[in-house]
């Protein structure tokens, strides 16, 4: 149920890669801070993006107007109104063949997917997976379980899995031994309150990848965001990273400084 069973879309994919402009997501913009840098840990490359929930907005995106997945970061920039600028994205959670979202989805308010409490094969359902969101100047990561009976108010939310740190503690099926190693993305909260995504630029295990998120980034609450097609949007960086056509994406959005 993930977007690697679209393998059979790759070769379309990349007969468009030259005809993308990506004059309007690659253009320098006036933005308060570089908000994503690269980082060693344990001997490995992660890149790592911060945000401040009280400060930057932060969305998801995954559904264009006329309702059809939008796939990739430039669908997503297009989407901006005027004034607006993608600073940052990420793609955020599994998604099935036809890239919609395997679990819970919010967007604007609004659940567009219901949670997916259901058993099953594949990182999702190694329970306990989680979900990611943001709503009144805040965001947090909770187990599912726990989000289902909290129902905090939010703006936008996803569900993903596994929970790779819960509660300062590593998830109790992701072993120090693991030995399948992909390059991995998620996202934490640490504990000043700011949103912690980050990517591996080479493959990693699954205790590795968490023990970024418990050791180096101080986060109590880290969730897996997918492994082996993510990808990320970070400007300050020259980072555009092509994959296959993706479910739904997180982004940083700024408006210019106004002149004065």
């Amino acid at each position: 149920m993930r977007s690697h069973f679209c393998l059979s879309a790759i070769g379309g994919v990349l007969l468009l890669l030259s005809a993308f402009d990506l004059s309007a997501l690659a253009a320098p913009w006036p933005v308060p801070a570089s908000p994503c840098a690269d980082i060693k840990q344990g001997g490995r490359s992660y890149t790592i993006c911060r945000f401040d929930p009280k400060k930057d907005d932060l969305r998801l995106f995954w559904r264009a107007p006329d309702g059809e997945p939008l796939g990739s970061f430039e669908a997503a920039a297009a989407t901006l109104k005027s004034g607006e600028k993608l600073i940052f994205a990420m793609n955020a959670g599994m998604y099935d063949p036809n890239y919609a979202p395997v679990g819970l989805y919010v967007e604007k308010g609004v659940e567009l997917r219901r949670a997916n409490t259901r058993g099953g094969a594949g990182n999702f359902h190694l329970k306990p997976n989680g979900v990611f969101f943001i709503g009144s100047g805040q965001a947090g990561i909770m187990e599912t379980a726990h989000f289902l009976s909290q129902r905090p108010a939010v703006d936008y939310a996803t569900q993903s899995g596994p929970m790779l740190v819960t509660n300062g503690k590593i998830h109790p099926r992701i072993h120090a031994e693991g030995i399948s190693a992909k390059t991995r993305n998620g996202v934490g909260v640490d504990r000043e309150g700011l949103v912690v995504f980050a990517i591996s630029n080479e493959p990693v295990t699954f205790y590795e990848f968490a023990s970024l998120f418990r050791d180096a980034l101080h986060c109590d609450n880290a969730l897996f965001l997918d492994g082996s097609i993510s990808a990320l949007y970070a400007p300050n960086l020259g980072r555009n990273d092509f994959t296959l056509p993706m479910g739904p994406m997180v982004g940083a959005v700024a408006k210019p400084q106004l002149l004065r």
